[in-house]
């Protein structure tokens, strides 16, 4: 038999192995700064496929003490459009987890995410966040007193380790020990930060020892990257991704095989536009809406034809009418090409 007979025949065999699975549950990553309520609720309006939404994560409050403002707009709404949000915290200490846990059950939320994943040198520094990975003592303590005590589902985001994916053998233990409603892992180390590639042997090696339900996350920025994971890992149905849908909004529908709509960039601008207004009511018109949406243009510029001059001509907005204007020119010059050769979309 010819090699490229048996590469059609295995080609052929996982594209219907994959039709004919039940699609993943996909969840949108948060992202300090981007995934504001504000966005949450307008992306939740305009595109389908997503089915929980995480908010940034909370840090440096007093137990105790009410939340200020800000932190309760960003929690206002327990779901956008149907879809579950489940709030993150980050912090190596029982009390406060446990406090913001209370509060978010009178809130209304059914989850609490502990986020063990945030890499940053100034974070990590402070054994929060990925940094707190390769101390599996402390974490035992911190897990025996939350589940001693917490009335909601909590989850848990992690890395594979901080400064080495051998570091997983000492923390998976401590998690396989507490009811650990679903536990999110991003196959990079943490001093890995987002460069290099995905450690999928060591992903592998964490498929075996994990015994809560398994999230992935990591490089899933199209169907392919899709179909190539799923092929590799079937038992993974629960997927996490972050800049994959800031990048483009549509990949859930994409990976789920949902069709597109007939003119998906018209989508897109219809989106972009109404976040931009969004923002600029929530924030009186305050210029730091140029910001937010320069943040989030770094992401969406790589989804046309020329990333880097699609997000020059956002990055030099100075005033809102130079946005308006530079957006109306790239929506009119650009080619939005995310739409995915194998996406489903109407003809």
């Amino acid at each position: 038999m010819s090699i490229n007979l048996l590469k059609y025949l295995h080609d052929f065999y996982t594209y219907f192995r994959i039709t004919l699975t039940a699609p993943p549950k996909i969840y949108f990553a948060p992202f300090q700064g981007i995934t504001t309520q504000v966005f949450r609720a307008v992306y939740a309006r305009h595109f389908i496929g997503v089915d929980k939404l995480f908010t940034p994560y909370f840090s440096n409050f007093e137990p105790g003490c009410k939340l200020p403002p800000r932190k309760l707009t960003a929690l206002k709404n327990q779901f956008e459009n149907g879809v579950e949000v489940v709030p993150q915290v980050l912090s190596k200490n029982a009390d406060e987890i446990l406090w913001l846990a209370k509060n978010c059950e009178q809130m209304g939320f059914n989850e609490l995410n502990w986020n063990l994943g945030c890499p940053y040198p100034q974070v990590a520094s402070k054994k929060r966040g990925a940094g707190l990975l390769p101390y599996p003592v402390l974490l035992d303590e911190v897990l025996e007193k939350v589940f001693s005590e917490i009335n909601i589902a909590f989850s848990v985001k992690c890395r594979l380790g901080y400064a080495s994916a051998d570091e997983q053998k000492a923390f998976v233990p401590v998690f396989n020990r507490y009811p650990i409603s679903e536990l999110t892992l991003h196959a990079r180390i943490g001093k890995q930060l987002y460069s290099g590639q995905p450690d999928m042997e060591a992903f592998a090696e964490a498929l075996t020892l994990i015994k809560q339900p398994l999230v992935y996350n990591g490089d899933i920025f199209s169907r392919e990257d899709y179909n190539q994971f799923t092929s590799r890992f079937p038992s993974i149905n629960l997927l996490m991704l972050g800049r994959g849908v800031l990048r483009n909004p549509f990949l859930p529908m994409l990976i789920k095989g949902i069709e597109l709509p007939e003119d998906p960039k018209t989508q897109i601008r219809q989106f972009v536009d109404e976040l931009y207004l969004a923002y600029r009511e929530e924030r009186d018109d305050n210029p730091s809406v140029l910001n937010a949406m320069k943040e989030y243009w770094a992401y969406l510029a790589e989804s046309f034809d020329d990333p880097l001059r699609v997000f020059r001509k956002i990055r030099k907005a100075k005033k809102f009418t130079d946005y308006e204007e530079a957006v109306a020119d790239i929506f009119d010059t650009f080619k939005w090409e995310e739409s995915d050769s194998s996406s489903p979309q109407k003809h």
